[in-house]
């Protein structure tokens, strides 16, 4: 048992330790119920529960919860066009979001898939050291899209 202002009182039994809770004026509360023996403190519950509950919340903001952006793109993007867009993947990776890249066909572009895939693989080259591939080219219908997410 473990008093209000933090002195070890040794194994106590659980009639006396009630006893010496309530005249101390707070709550007697197990902390450690799989130690040998169980450990109870003294505290002011109340405030033990609202001190738990700041510090869960204050966890949870400290949290970063990955999203997905997404970028899209046609087989014949110029040069200027997609570096903008390798730029824009670049601070969304840093910021630790992860990035799918689709490119679209439209009308007879569709018979030009292999271009897609070497914009794929040059944009996955591009962005190797910051990031890893986490789904392959994939063809969907008319589109081709790749996932990479940021390096830890």
């Amino acid at each position: 048992m473990i008093s209000f202002e933090g002195e070890q009182l040794g194994v106590v039994p659980i009639k006396k330790a009630l006893e010496l809770a309530e005249e101390a004026g707070y709550d007697l509360v197990e902390v450690a119920p799989e130690a040998n023996p169980p450990v109870c403190k003294i505290i002011d519950f109340g405030k033990f529960k609202y001190e738990k509950e700041k510090k869960a919340k204050f966890s949870r903001k400290k949290q970063k919860v990955s999203e997905l952006k997404e970028l899209k793109m046609r087989p014949k993007i110029d040069e200027h066009d997609y570096q903008v867009k390798l730029k824009s993947a670049i601070r969304f990776l840093e910021d630790g979001d992860r990035v799918k890249f689709t490119i679209r066909f439209r009308g007879r572009e569709a018979a030009y898939v292999d271009k897609g895939v070497l914009l794929l693989q040059k944009i996955a080259d591009d962005l190797n050291e910051l990031s890893k591939i986490e789904q392959e080219i994939k063809n969907e219908g008319r589109n081709l899209t790749m996932t990479i997410a940021p390096k830890k």
